[in-house]
């Protein structure tokens, strides 16, 4: 048996993500490997293990146990395996490129909110939005994807555009992180996203498009067919299983990581729908690492309610029915601002409007012993015009 290093092993493309979760399950459960992955003379991993493999390159550890010729017993934990390493602190924070400097901004910061710890038991928040692009947590989604595809080589490399619907977050990720690959962005945006939005994207030298569906997910079709005909890259956040795998691999690791070295145990975990990529990952590494005893609540918009970047259930989610989600909470887009709100004045926190509706969602709940871990996904600057009409409308000052 040796341990190598996970960049030394080849293998052949990840099979799709709903072929993998069982093994990801199974290895989050252990806490463990019990068997070497068999490899030649090139280090090429053989056909039977391309799935255990890629479960464990997806979970992020540093080493491998190989071997030659025949499998072995082994007993090594994923800690011994290297699997927190993956998270690359940079505490001086000094980076040469864009992929150096999303890295050296996280873990982004749990905090305790003292506001709402004395009402809710103690509650917590992973404070997304201190992400360096989109303020936003979409910039984990934009950065994965991307070098995703250069990684593996999926789709036209050859191209030099990124075409994406987004409804402002995604898009200014994507916009600020394919300058590492002299890639140029088109971004669509629904009738519904706030007019400021389009001025972040042309700040940051992206196409604007403006098209007549009110949600992001609408306009898919008519980004492929666009991207086909110009010879661009779809990214497609909504079915790109990279979103997904970025968050169990960074986002989900990151906050385990960061509670268990305050002693601190979750007992429930609150995130907002909108792809479903991190609330479906973070169900799916918690429920497997803590054996179901952590809850997670998934915060969508009432019926008939638009809160941007947010989406509900029935509009098309892939990852979501992969997990178990324990509550679906529905909350309106006023309530979305008075949570934010709130976390404002409370706790001198700008939180933006799916935050809210995290906050929101959480006064609908009762209190549980462990803690609860608020994800709060973005940044206020970007709803201002929202804003000001709710100010407007109720005459506050």
């Amino acid at each position: 048996m040796k341990l190598a290093l996970i960049e030394e092993i080849k293998s052949t493309p990840r099979p799709p993500i709903e072929e993998i979760l069982s093994e990801i399950s199974r290895i989050l459960q252990l806490n463990k490997i019990t068997e070497t992955i068999q490899v030649d003379e090139r280090f090429n991993v053989c056909s039977r293990d391309i799935v255990k493999f890629h479960a464990l390159k997806i979970l992020g550890v540093r080493y491998v146990p190989v071997s030659y010729g025949s499998k072995e017993k082994i007993d090594l934990t994923l800690e011994e395996l290297g699997f927190y390493e993956d998270l690359q602190f940079n505490y001086l924070r000094v980076c040469r490129d864009l992929n150096e400097l999303i890295k050296a901004c996280w873990p982004t910061p749990l905090v305790r909110l003292n506001s709402l710890s004395t009402s809710f038991g103690e509650v917590w928040a992973k404070l997304e939005y201190l992400n360096p692009f989109s303020n936003s947590i979409k910039d984990r989604i934009g950065w994965y994807m991307i070098n995703d595809i250069f990684e593996n080589k999926l789709g036209s490399t050859t191209s030099e555009k990124i075409y994406e619907a987004s409804s402002t977050n995604t898009g200014i990720a994507l916009a600020c992180i394919s300058k590492n690959f002299n890639l140029k962005t088109r971004i669509y945006f629904p009738k519904t996203v706030q007019r400021c939005s389009d001025f972040y994207m042309r700040l940051f030298g992206s196409d604007v498009v403006r098209v007549p569906e009110e949600l992001t997910i609408q306009a898919i079709n008519r980004v492929k067919q666009d991207s086909l005909k110009d010879n661009a890259l779809h990214i497609n956040q909504f079915e790109n299983d990279a979103n997904f795998i970025a968050h169990l691999r960074f986002t989900s690791k990151e906050l385990d990581y960061q509670l268990r070295s305050i002693g601190v145990r979750p007992g429930r975990i609150v995130c907002a729908l909108g792809t479903s990529g991190h609330a479906s990952a973070i169900s799916f590494y918690f429920k497997n690492r803590y054996q179901d005893e952590v809850e997670v609540i998934g915060v969508q918009p009432a019926r008939d309610e638009f809160i941007p970047g947010m989406r509900r259930v029935e509009t098309g989610m892939k990852w979501i029915h992969y997990v178990k989600i324990d509550k679906l909470i529905d909350v309106s887009k006023d309530e979305a601002i008075k949570g934010l709100i709130k976390i404002a004045s409370g706790d001198g926190l700008p939180i933006g409007l799916s935050s809210g509706g995290v906050v929101a969602a959480l006064e609908k709940l009762s209190n549980i012993n462990n803690a609860t871990i608020l994800v709060f996904p973005d940044h206020v600057y970007k709803y201002i015009e929202i804003i000001i009409d709710y100010f407007h409308s109720t005459n506050t000052h």
